[in-house]
């Protein structure tokens, strides 16, 4: 591994075993996201873990239907991801959030989740990933999973490999069986056990985002705001997930595994 692509580690490593959403977001509002939560209704926070399933299964069909799946060959350099148009439009449903408040929130979030995974799917083609494989998409909908931890993971422990081989196994079951039976069959135990595992995680992230977007006063144009910051976040974690799956696909999985642990390591020592 050249030194190039050390430093491009590093910096993944930055940004999955530190998600910030919540630190952006709570510097936004002006308050802990904790706090920010707690202003949400009970019913609306006993209502996020659902809206989080239906909008990774909603997210993952109309991807599985509707993506551009042409591979890059690695021949090729790949095309750079359309950051841009993805994220300005996520961040005009949050916009529309923001104006209704509350009320919107079921229908906003399961919007903004079907364009940030088909931008997550532009990133991962941009480090060369092929989306022609189911495995890569079900990938791209891990992303939601490795942006955050779950309220069960110890958070002094819980680290980028971790979360993903807790999610490997999952994966591999659906996949195979969507590449046998499609994804009609949403009640398929191999695609309910992935969607459950990774909403767990996803449904925290959701929860600081509504809270976030509907604090009194924040109004469409802070809703925008708050929807960029999201979109931004995993469009960040995607970056770093299908670099380190690249590296993986030149140097082998064991070599790379190990050079994170060094990094993340040293990353450790120089923040105590």
């Amino acid at each position: 591994m050249n030194q190039d692509e050390v430093n491009q580690l590093t910096k993944a490593i930055g940004i999955l075993e530190n998600p910030n959403f919540a630190i952006k977001a709570a510097g936004f509002v002006g308050m802990p996201v904790e706090k920010v939560i707690g202003l949400l209704p009970n019913s609306v926070q006993e209502k996020i873990s659902v809206v989080a399933q239906k909008a990774i299964l909603g997210a993952l069909k109309v991807s599985l239907k509707t993506m551009n799946t042409t591979y890059v060959s690695i021949d090729s350099a790949p095309p750079e991801a359309s950051n841009w148009w993805h994220t300005t439009t996520v961040a005009a449903s949050g916009g529309v959030a923001g104006f209704f408040g509350i009320g919107a929130v079921a229908a906003e979030i399961p919007i903004s989740t079907t364009i940030m995974m088909r931008s997550i799917a532009d990133v991962a083609r941009s480090e060369g990933a092929n989306l022609n494989e189911i495995e890569t998409l079900l990938e791209c909908v891990q992303i939601f999973a490795l942006g955050g931890i779950s309220t069960n993971d110890d958070a002094a422990e819980i680290g980028y490999f971790v979360a993903r081989e807790a999610l490997a196994k999952a994966i591999t079951d659906a996949a195979a069986h969507i590449a046998k039976h499609g994804v009609t069959q949403e009640g398929a135990p191999a695609i309910v056990r992935l969607i459950n595992l990774i909403a767990e995680r996803y449904s925290l992230q959701i929860s600081e985002k509504t809270a976030a977007t509907v604090v009194p006063l924040i109004g469409a144009a802070g809703g925008a705001l708050i929807n960029t910051l999201f979109i931004t976040h995993f469009q960040d974690v995607a970056k770093a997930h299908f670099l380190i799956r690249r590296l993986e696909k030149l140097h082998g999985q064991e070599l790379v595994k190990i050079k994170y642990a060094e990094i993340r390591g040293t990353l450790r020592i120089a923040k105590s």
